[in-house]
């Protein structure tokens, strides 16, 4: 079993061997919350990396006020979302001012063939997504983080949470909805 308390006490002692276990314990945890922010497929591994060096540096000052996977889960996401930020000006999603008039585009031939394959479906729609929403249906439903723990990783206030979550349930619903009809259509 894990022992956060013990991992941490060996890393601060700088024994390397624990931060390898650390490492192995939370890279997919980190590689989800940047793989679904950053867009840019270079650029993840290297983020990746940053978080990993980030959490070596600042382990010292982890006092359990959180837990663990939640501390490390703030600094992947604000790590990837200063990313996105930087790289704002070459990003095709940024959040629109009618968030409730929002539609996804028409379909064309490679997304027609991504919804065979159904988890691939949804999550290409959700990349889709504006930020906000991609990363609370993230955080709540794929790595299962409460809204009070996506509230300390994110900074956002809960009923604003619960809002995103409301709204991106409800986008990948109609967009569903709209290809199911799409498709009853081409079968008559």
């Amino acid at each position: 079993m894990f022992d956060e308390n013990e991992i941490v006490n060996r890393i601060v002692k700088k024994d390397l061997r624990a931060f390898e276990l650390l490492v192995k314990q939370y890279e997919k945890l980190v590689f989800f919350v940047i793989h679904r922010l950053v867009q840019d497929k270079q650029n993840k591994e290297d983020i990746c990396q940053e978080v990993f060096m980030k959490i070596h540096q600042n382990l010292p000052s982890f006092r359990f006020q959180s837990k663990l996977s939640t501390w490390i889960a703030r600094i992947a996401y604000l790590t990837a979302v200063n990313h996105v930020k930087n790289t704002k000006n070459k990003s095709p999603y940024d959040y629109p001012e009618n968030i409730d008039n929002y539609h996804f585009t028409d379909e064309n031939p490679e997304q027609e063939m991504i919804k065979k394959n159904t988890a691939m479906y949804v999550n290409h729609l959700i990349d889709q997504m504006p930020l906000q929403y991609k990363t609370v249906l993230t955080l709540y439903h794929l790595n299962e983080f409460s809204l009070t723990e996506i509230n300390e990783i994110t900074g956002i206030p809960e009923g604003t949470l619960k809002s995103y979550l409301f709204r991106a349930r409800k986008l990948l619903k109609e967009k569903i909805e709209k290809d199911l009809k799409h498709d009853n259509t081409w079968k008559s």
